[in-house]
């Protein structure tokens, strides 16, 4: 997916930073999980969002500045498409902060590195389960510093894949395509899940425990980290129609090199 980083051994040596600031992020935001009272309506459900974000932005962002003061800083986590030249922190203050609202444990703090329209480094960790998975370009993904492989499998008909929303409020034709490659990958695959957030898939993608995830959408923040963790786990990262990615893509494919030529077929079809 990417080329060789000439600048590995700095990138490894910005990652402690990075780890220790996902996970300061992460422990602040969990002493508000469970939420005492679950939201009752959409306004709830968006200020208890914002708050969540609120309290792990205030911890990210000056620990992530000091790892790297001069890389740039993507205000809009729903922001989309390739970024400028040179070096830029993308991060989700809360990745699945749409569960932790209602108090279902699937959510975490990430944070990647991109330069030149490419990530070099990510981390994300699970408050809840405590695991941080970590990746450089060129040096691998690692969980708690355990590698990471991808799977093994080469048959679609024994496959656990999944899909789902980027954000809300997504327009007509995007939610027929979510729809039409659900429809399409059901007889397919073993399991199809469609979940929410894009990272916690790509993680279990990268650990081996789902085998093909893909998306409809060019929302950074959901996609880079995840990306690398499962290109550095020796999965295929492209678009669904198995052309290379990059941020400015209009869809994503993550899957084990076994399965990707088989969930190409399958969704390239799907309009």
């Amino acid at each position: 997916m990417y080329a060789s980083n000439p600048r590995l051994a700095e990138d490894e040596a910005l990652l402690g930073g990075v780890v220790a600031a996902v996970r300061a992020a992460g422990a602040k935001v969990l002493r508000r999980f469970p939420p005492a009272v679950l939201p009752a309506d959409r306004a709830q459900v968006v200020a208890a969002i914002h708050a969540n974000d609120a309290v792990s932005l205030k911890s990210l962002r000056p620990a992530l500045t000091a790892v790297r003061p001069r890389a740039g800083w993507v205000e809009d986590e729903l922001d989309t498409g390739a970024l400028p030249p040179g070096e830029w922190w993308v991060t989700d203050t809360v990745e699945g902060n749409i569960n932790h609202v209602h108090g279902i444990p699937d959510w975490s703090v990430t944070a990647a590195l991109v330069r030149e329209g490419a990530p070099v480094l990510a981390a994300v960790h699970e408050p809840l389960t405590g695991h941080t998975f970590t990746a450089v370009r060129g040096g691998g993904a690692h969980r708690d510093g355990l590698r990471l492989r991808v799977s093994a499998k080469t048959a679609l008909d024994g496959a656990f894949v999944g899909t789902g929303q980027a954000r809300p409020g997504e327009d007509a034709a995007t939610l027929g395509r979510i729809a039409a490659s659900t429809v399409a990958m059901l007889p397919r695959a073993l399991v199809t899940r469609v979940s929410v957030p894009a990272t916690t898939q790509l993680v279990y993608v990268a650990s081996g425990r789902m085998d093909v995830f893909w998306q409809y959408s060019d929302v950074r923040s959901g996609l880079v980290a995840g990306a690398l963790l499962a290109a550095e786990a020796g999965g295929v990262v492209t678009d669904v129609r198995g052309r290379p990615w990059d941020a400015s893509s209009p869809d994503f494919l993550a899957s084990a090199p076994g399965l990707h030529a088989a969930a190409v077929d399958v969704l390239s079809g799907v309009r």
